[in-house]
């Protein structure tokens, strides 16, 4: 089920189950995979967030980062939210970066720093940080790398932090 509209769980199986055939399809036979989507999301409501946001994936993944972003775009204004919603914030502040617009991919990630902690954090911040490195502020990037590491270290987690800190605030 989809947090912002409800989605029937056998159309998700399928979703899932398409996904998992994806490393089948080499590149040259990438638009099948996409229609593989594309069939899928033609089930689907017309205001379902989820078809777009299933179909910038399909983009995204192979290789289509322009055609991507407005599918992301318009998935997360039809009112994706949740889990759902922070991956496409996170795989459209990518494609964003992909095509150039890394200073729009910061300003979507950046509120996802202070929101609910759940498995995707590790993510944004890695996505922030290669935003953030495409605009030259290399030092910021890196800190949210290095914060981002520190708890899965067997060892030395408080001074990597504190390392990760000073990198863009040598006072504190």
């Amino acid at each position: 089920m989809c947090e912002s509209v409800p989605v029937n769980e056998d159309w998700e199986k399928r979703v899932v189950a398409a996904w998992a055939t994806f490393d089948e399809y080499p590149e040259e036979r990438a638009a099948e995979f996409r229609a593989v989507i594309d069939t899928l999301v033609a089930e689907l409501p017309d205001d379902s967030p989820d078809g777009p946001f299933e179909r910038a994936c399909a983009w995204d993944s192979t290789g289509h980062s322009d055609k991507a972003a407005p599918l992301y775009r318009e998935a997360l204004a039809k009112g994706l939210r949740g889990y759902k919603g922070r991956r496409a914030k996170i795989q459209l502040s990518s494609s964003l970066r992909n095509i150039g617009q890394a200073e729009e991919g910061v300003k979507l990630l950046t509120p996802e720093l202070d929101a609910p902690s759940d498995e995707l954090d590790d993510a944004v911040r890695a996505c922030l940080a290669l935003c953030l490195s495409s605009l030259g502020r290399d030092r910021e990037g890196l800190s949210l790398v290095l914060g981002a590491l520190a708890p899965h270290l067997p060892r030395y987690q408080r001074s990597m932090a504190n390392y990760a800190r000073a990198l863009v605030d040598p006072e504190g």
